[in-house]
């Protein structure tokens, strides 16, 4: 008797199990923001319930709840804040009101305009973007603002942490969100030791409400320093000694960041500033006060993406970018696993013509995504694609540069987690001088690299190439 009762019990579950499988199947076509996601996750929860199940509640859903929340104060914010743009201190339009017919998109995407009078520097790598933060820092006047995707108790870390201390008991203030799954080593040793002496501190809190609690598939991977609402940097670089001194088995770690002078610096506050009321609930102190820079000339947009958007706005940005190239379209990137989207954007410039370069690292830092852009070889170098590796250490920037037109540093990679599933900042700089600059730098990074050609896949054992083919079906969460 207790036999038919434990038998009975267990078909109850095994159909229970079925049908929430059958249930969030039903739920993953109707919600999941690729048809290929949809897809994998609908025959897996049908298939592997047990399995499929616990993975979906954790990786399956593409939008984040309760950041979307959070458009009526930005707008209201971001009215305040173009109200104040349009008539600087000096009595000049600060707003590009007449934008070219290839930034009314981007403009339309950003839900920003392109504002003129900035100032812009290229750092290239650890030691000159840190020495440039660090002095910032000890600048500062009013306020701080640090956002990192990784923060690390190492030397670069505790020199961060000493300097905003310092500025902290200085009367400064400070604040200092991170990431917690980015920075899931840090300890409570070092933000403890910062809040002590004054420093504002927050985790970004991916899985804050009910619905996220169980989320670990958002990211806040922006990089961001502002000083006095007046310069701030953005770019590829976490903190930690790899970032500067490079890593002991990729070598020298190859990034870029960008410090800008000017008023869309009050655009990179605003991105904090959403952030922190995310992860507080608290309105942090800002000067919102628009100022040319000094002997400031360019124009700048800066594109804040993420899945709390209602479009997808990193990837559309890459589209747009990509389609419209006329004669070139560099872009550096660690991961490359574009969807069907970017990758039929990339053919058709190939076939227009255009002089498409894809820098990639040579050695990977995440195996599974490395092995995930060899199984993109035959869709591109056929086509005049032309994939680069870079051979003198680690690359990680993430650069894009559109003709003579447009050069881009931000945060987003060109894979489905940077377009989908992490909160990034893209600045797009049109001034000549600068994207000479990033054309400059790229030019060097294609000498230290080498092409890639299709033997690179073809020569590799079976093994190898049926890992890079099972990669590829992870691509939707990669």
């Amino acid at each position: 008797m207790n036999w038919e009762i434990v038998l009975l019990i267990a078909a109850v579950v095994v159909f229970l199990v079925e049908l929430l499988g059958i249930l969030a199947a039903g739920h993953a076509i109707m919600h999941v923001r690729t048809s290929q996601g949809a897809v994998a996750w609908g025959i897996s929860l049908v298939t592997f319930p047990w399995l499929a199940l616990p993975l979906y509640a954790v990786f399956g859903r593409g939008k984040f709840k309760g950041y979307v929340s959070l458009r009526q104060v930005r707008d209201d914010k971001i009215r305040h804040v173009i109200e104040q743009s349009k008539m600087g201190a000096t009595g000049k339009s600060l707003i590009v009101d007449n934008p070219a017919k290839s930034e009314v998109t981007l403009t339309r995407l950003a839900e920003l305009p392109i504002t003129r009078f900035n100032k812009s520097r290229l750092l290239i790598n650890g030691p000159e973007t840190f020495r440039a933060i660090f002095e910032g820092i000890e600048a500062a006047r009013e306020y701080v603002l640090v956002e990192f995707f990784i923060v690390k108790d190492d030397s670069l870390g505790r020199k961060l942490k000493s300097r905003l201390i310092q500025k902290a008991k200085e009367g400064v203030r400070v604040y200092f969100l991170y990431d917690e799954i980015g920075s899931h080593k840090l300890s409570e040793a070092y933000i403890r030791e910062m809040r002590e002496a004054g420093v504002i501190t927050s985790a970004f809190h991916t899985t804050r409400g009910k619905t996220n609690k169980f989320q670990l598939n958002f990211r806040n991977h922006r990089k961001i320093v502002v000083i006095d609402g007046k310069t701030a940097f953005v770019g590829g670089h976490n903190v930690g000694d790899e970032y500067a001194k490079g890593h002991p088995r990729l070598g020298p770690w190859r990034d870029t960041h960008m410090a800008v002078e000017g008023p869309v610096v009050q655009a990179i506050q605003f991105c904090f500033f959403q952030d922190w009321y995310w992860a507080t609930s608290g309105v942090p102190d800002l000067s919102w006060d628009l100022m040319p820079a000094k002997d400031g000339t360019e124009k700048t947009l800066m594109i804040a993406s993420g899945p709390a958007d209602d479009l997808d706005t990193c990837a559309l940005m890459f589209t747009e970018a990509i389609n419209s190239a006329r004669e070139r379209i560099w872009i550096a990137s660690p991961y490359f696993v574009p969807d069907s989207q970017i990758l039929g954007a990339l053919k058709l410039a190939a076939l227009r013509g255009v002089d498409v370069r894809i820098l990639l690292p040579e050695k990977p830092d995440h195996r599974i995504v490395y092995l995930a852009s060899f199984s993109y070889y035959q869709n591109t170098l056929p086509l005049g694609i032309q994939l680069y590796r870079y051979t003198a250490g680690f690359m990680h920037q993430k650069v894009f540069l559109v003709d003579a037109v447009c050069a881009a540093v931000g945060t987003a990679n060109l894979d489905n987690r940077s377009f989908r599933l992490n909160f990034e900042l893209t600045l797009l700089n049109y001034d000549p001088g600068f994207i000479r600059s990033v054309e400059e730098m790229l030019s060097a990074d294609f000498a230290r690299s080498r092409k890639v050609t299709m033997a690179d896949y073809s020569r590799r054992n079976p093994i190898f190439r049926f890992a890079v083919r099972a990669a590829r079906l992870l691509s939707p969460i990669l």
